[in-house]
């Protein structure tokens, strides 16, 4: 019981004491300002489940907004990498137009001329493929990823330029650099590559 009495008394003894030291340093630092006497501090209790109550609060409001933050900062982190890990694991969901070899480096060509060199090197990679399933060394599948490709074409002539135009493409698909109208006269000489190798292979067969 004395316990208690002592807690409700010791906020109005502070808040006394705070008023006495106000006033001592004004007379201090203010010696010619006399300040009318300070009444003693209204004797104010407060029970003590209130503080109890405020604490706990104040810690579950806490926790709601730390809960809030993270949970902004994963939907945030997972909205910025759905599109990759869309791409990471339904790679090729979506099948390509059927165009023939020559549709595909007219394709090229037309967006060459609009200075698209992404579209431009893209359509250049299909045509290599569809030249790969038309002449049979690699048939077509649209569950087939470029590193498969890759490893496929090591013994086919003209393999580096085959894996130029491979690794371009996962440049496209990945990512959202650019590509320069250098990149893709380089795209463009490893397509010739391969069509001149593919015609020189059939003219043998």
């Amino acid at each position: 019981m004395a316990a208690e009495q002592f807690q409700k008394s010791d906020f109005n003894w502070q808040l006394q004491q705070f008023f006495r030291q106000v006033g001592e340093w004004i007379e201090l630092n203010f010696p010619r300002f006399q300040p009318p006497n300070v009444p003693d501090a209204p004797n104010w209790s407060f029970p003590s489940w209130w503080l109890e109550a405020g604490f706990w609060t104040s810690i579950g409001l806490f926790g709601l907004w730390l809960g809030f933050q993270i949970y902004l900062a994963v939907r945030s982190y997972l909205t910025r990498n759905q599109a990759q890990m869309s791409k990471l694991f339904d790679r090729r969901s979506t099948p390509e137009k059927e165009l023939t070899i020559a549709q595909w480096v007219k394709s090229a060509q037309e967006f060459q001329q609009q200075g698209n060199y992404r579209e431009a090197s893209r359509s250049l990679y299909m045509a290599m493929l569809q030249r790969l399933n038309e002449t049979k060394l690699i048939p077509g599948d649209q569950s087939r990823t470029d590193r498969e490709y890759s490893h496929l074409v090591q013994l086919l002539p003209q393999s580096e330029s085959y894996q130029m135009l491979l690794e371009t493409h996962e440049l496209l698909y990945f990512s959202n650099a650019p590509i320069s109208a250098e990149m893709f006269d380089r795209v463009q000489s490893a397509y010739g590559n391969i069509e001149r190798a593919t015609l020189d292979s059939v003219r043998m067969a």
